[in-house]
């Protein structure tokens, strides 16, 4: 296999070796990290060419960079696009792509449920600007089929959605959306290219919080859009990078992520076998109302997620019995897992998305789009799974307790401290 641009193997071989040849720089191993801001022009008309497009050189880092080329090759390798644009954060990826594809006058069919911040960007953001942004509930194809519209020119959903682990039919929405002229967007950071691939299913972009498995240890930001157009993908690099965002990604994120695409295969079959270890111990325990996870056969898309995932994945949302207040009592009684927002890193993390990540929606808001209050989001981590157990355990045990004292007593109990005896 040639390292340097041939597209075979397997998908870890690619994510380690492609795109790059050790001879071709002095024999490093690891791809060196090109930190110039500026490059310089051998002449005049080379630099002209650069910035009409016509010539594919190097001019200035916010536009291309070799580091950044680098991981935009191994990405589109992986997701099988024919191009990619990495950028400052997953919300650089999601607002250069949207700005680049929408204008005043038309409409994004949007899911019910999207992360907090692509919401608040939709809604508050988009819709000032003479977007229309609608959302339907695309657990259901004819949902989709009904409200597209003649207006309609990007449909955008996450699958796995954040916060609660919905699925959308991907391959059945892109037919539809395609058949109206319109584009799909699939945010993809739960799953990683190793899980899943929108593009092969039907999407036209597949975005990604690089920050999230990609990185994989907690030490950066970063975003990346990969396309199945060519054309697209290079008028979001010129037009929503460069003129709309600015959301360049440093240099060495670049390298950072690169190094975290080496072992996202092995880390994924961790973080996958681990989830599914702990969603059965959660749905087990009395204290649980519904676990909603992947990989169980009571979640009700377990058929569509065998369909279009390769594996169920390390993110689980449940809801404990007694909602918001023994959401919060599990929460504090946590002492390995980390209470803190974010996904994908080795350390096990929960959060409350009601007043975390989703506290941009109205309470309204997160009842109508399936947030409820009580719900629990946790990113299982890289740790021993039997040591996961324990501590999840005992939080569970303490809400269970905090659930049953409260609700024949709760003007006894109001004062208590999930930490406190039941």
């Amino acid at each position: 296999m040639g390292k340097a641009d041939t597209p075979t193997g397997g998908f870890s071989t690619r994510a380690i070796h492609f795109g790059y040849n050790p001879a071709d720089h002095q024999g490093a191993l690891v791809p060196p990290i090109y930190t110039s801001a500026t490059f310089a022009f051998p002449d005049v008309g080379y630099g002209g060419r650069c910035f009409t497009g016509e010539e594919n050189g190097y001019f200035y880092t916010r536009i291309a960079n070799p580091t950044l080329a680098l991981l935009e090759g191994r990405l589109a390798s992986l997701e099988q696009g024919v191009g990619a644009v990495v950028f400052g954060s997953g919300m650089g990826a999601i607002t250069a792509t949207l700005w680049s594809m929408l204008e005043p006058g038309d409409e994004v069919l949007a899911d019910m449920t999207l992360y907090g911040c692509t919401f608040a960007f939709l809604n508050h953001g988009l819709a000032r600007f003479g977007v229309s942004v609608r959302h339907v509930d695309m657990t259901d194809p004819a949902h989709v089929a009904a409200a597209l519209s003649d207006k309609t020119r990007v449909v955008y959903l996450e699958s796995p959605a954040n916060p609660n682990m919905r699925l959308v039919d991907i391959a059945a929405v892109s037919a539809l959306a395609h058949a109206r002229g319109a584009k799909v967007v699939v945010d993809n950071t739960y799953c990683t290219p190793y899980l899943q691939q929108p593009l092969l299913l039907g999407a036209d972009v597949s975005v990604h919080s690089m920050t999230k498995y990609l990185g994989g240890h907690g030490d950066l930001t970063a975003g990346a859009a990969i396309f199945a157009d060519a054309e697209l993908a290079q008028r979001v690099r010129l037009y929503g990078l460069k003129d709309m965002t600015g959301a360049v990604m440093s240099a060495q994120d670049a390298h950072l992520v690169m190094r975290g695409l080496k072992t996202l295969a092995l880390r994924m079959d961790r973080h996958c076998q681990s989830a599914q270890t702990v969603a059965n111990f959660i749905a087990a325990h009395p204290a649980t109302a519904v676990v909603h996870y992947p990989g169980l056969p009571s979640f009700p898309q377990h058929a569509l997620a065998r369909q279009q995932m390769r594996q169920m994945g390390g993110m689980i949302a449940f809801e404990l019995q007694g909602g918001l207040e023994a959401g919060v009592c599990f929460m504090d009684a946590l002492q390995l897992v980390t209470r803190a927002v974010s996904l994908g890193d080795a350390e096990t993390l929960a959060q409350h998305p009601a007043s975390m990540t989703h506290s941009v929606y109205t309470p309204e808001e997160r009842a109508a789009h399936g947030i409820s209050e009580g719900l629990v989001r946790m990113s299982v981590g890289l740790e021993d799974v039997a040591d996961l157990l324990d501590d999840i355990g005992q939080a569970l045990d303490l809400a269970h307790a905090k659930a049953l004292k409260s609700a024949p007593k709760a003007q006894a109990v109001a004062g208590r401290s999930c930490s406190e005896p039941a």
